[in-house]
């Protein structure tokens, strides 16, 4: 089959409202090239052109090249999708030289998929391939009824803490949000100079995965119509709960992996970090090397102590809409999320704690990293407690960017005092609305 033709305006307001009862299949459709796939018998290796960001892709690449004869993968590496890689992705569609396979997180899936970016991969994925991810991460890749991505890696929520502080303050790990207040009071009072953790006011998607784990559901659709509900009761709850511990003092508000919060955590300023399963790596790779052993992870705490957790972050293989190689691309995303030769490569190349999407993969990845950092704790185990544990009711909006970028600007105000997290959830909600009536398409919202 060759791409998919153009597609009307009417047609992709309504693949825009992605879910398994909106979405036809057919509105969407477009597959690989019979005549490019690595079965055709050409002799020949089908080459395709792939674009990624994530740390150890480069050997990821080369290992898959190595031990295929049949498909050859020619990878650029480009900025990651908030420094500027979606809007290079996005730019390269429009302009019909997209590569045939890239990375896209999770959030920003739906997005690419309204804009008709991405082709529908079903034909190549079959139920025994599904079975093998994590169903949370099938759930997200797979929007009404048709599968537009394979999920490389999950981001389970965790936390981060130095136990060397916590036990001079007289403080364990909490289980739950209560505990973890408590907790923050009576570090600060031990230890004046330090908090328990930091409230990123550039990133949302910390926010984000708070108000998931606490049961939140930002969007949903009904039909063809989309619902945007960012001011719920669930949602309410997180920002309240924030929104005191940033007026009383018991968390730093800094941007995310700024020199100012690095500098923090290596002081003993900031005592943990709220973070995913990818953080792991995160710190092991920022700071001094005489904090290793002083370090600890634990489950997010929860509201009432069963283990709850959402995503931050996590990434996808999708294929343009254009590509005609879809099958050889399938392929190269299937062995570089399926395989324990896929996973070695990309966490032996550093410092990499990526969490495979492929459960059976998470023995392989906790052997290839090295956890002496966190005293040799098994790590892993409580990335997959908590993987297990992720809510399985949210859903992303097809314009991520937009919410984003809104609550960003209003949370920037929060250190100065000049708002709240409740006027920022409220001024996203309205331009959010705004956005997606923009585009054409229905919305309901409270």
């Amino acid at each position: 089959m060759s791409a998919a033709p153009t597609r009307s305006r009417s047609a992709l307001r309504a693949a825009a409202a992605l879910t398994a009862a909106a979405l036809s299949v057919t509105l969407l459709a477009a597959c690989g090239s019979d005549g490019d796939s690595p079965s055709s018998g050409s002799g020949k290796p089908v080459d395709i052109t792939f674009w990624g960001w994530a740390k150890g892709t480069q050997q990821v690449v080369d290992a898959f090249n190595a031990s295929h004869k049949d498909v050859h993968v020619s990878y650029e590496e480009i900025p990651s999708g908030a420094a500027g890689g979606y809007a290079k992705l996005s730019n390269a569609v429009k302009a019909h030289n997209a590569p045939d396979v890239f990375n896209v997180e999770y959030p920003q899936l739906p997005d690419f998929v309204s804009q008709g970016a991405v082709q529908d991969i079903g034909k190549y994925v079959g139920a025994d391939l599904k079975a093998k991810y994590l169903p949370q991460a099938v759930q997200l890749t797979t929007l009404g009824g048709a599968t537009y991505a394979l999920p490389l890696d999950a981001a389970p929520q965790a936390f981060y803490y130095r136990k060397d502080l916590f036990d001079k303050a007289g403080i364990k790990a909490p289980t739950t949000w209560d505990e973890f207040r408590t907790a923050a009071e009576k570090l600060k009072k031990a230890q004046p100079g330090s908090r328990i953790a930091t409230f990123f006011p550039d990133d949302p998607t910390t926010f984000e995965a708070m108000a998931w784990q606490a049961g939140a559901q930002w969007f949903g659709t009904a039909g063809d119509t989309w619902q945007v509900s960012l001011e719920a009761p669930e949602t309410k709850k997180v920002a309240d709960y924030w929104q005191k511990m940033i007026k009383d003092d018991l968390v730093r508000v800094e941007p995310s992996f700024s020199q100012q919060w690095t500098a923090s955590l290596q002081k003993g300023q900031t005592a943990g970090y709220l973070g995913a399963s990818w953080g792991g790596g995160v710190l092991k790779g920022t700071l001094p090397k005489d904090q290793a052993g002083k370090w600890a992870v634990a489950p997010l705490p929860s509201w009432n102590g069963t283990p709850a957790s959402g995503m931050l972050g996590g990434t996808t293989f999708a294929v343009s809409k254009d590509s005609k190689k879809a099958e050889a691309a399938v392929e190269f995303a299937t062995w570089a999320t399926t395989t324990a030769e896929g996973i070695q490569a990309r966490i032996s190349s550093g410092d990499s704690s990526a969490f495979p999407a492929d459960p059976a993969l998470v023995p392989v990845a906790a052997k290839a990293f090295k956890a002496d950092f966190y005293g040799g704790q098994d790590i892993y185990g409580v990335y997959k407690s908590a993987a297990e544990s992720i809510e399985q009711k949210w859903t992303w909006g097809p314009a991520m960017g937009v919410t984003n970028n809104s609550l960003k600007d209003a949370f920037g105000k929060l250190s100065s005092g000049s708002g709240t997290i409740a006027q920022a959830l409220a001024t996203a909600q309205k331009d959010t609305v705004a956005e997606l009536k923009n585009r054409g398409l229905k919305v309901s919202a409270p």
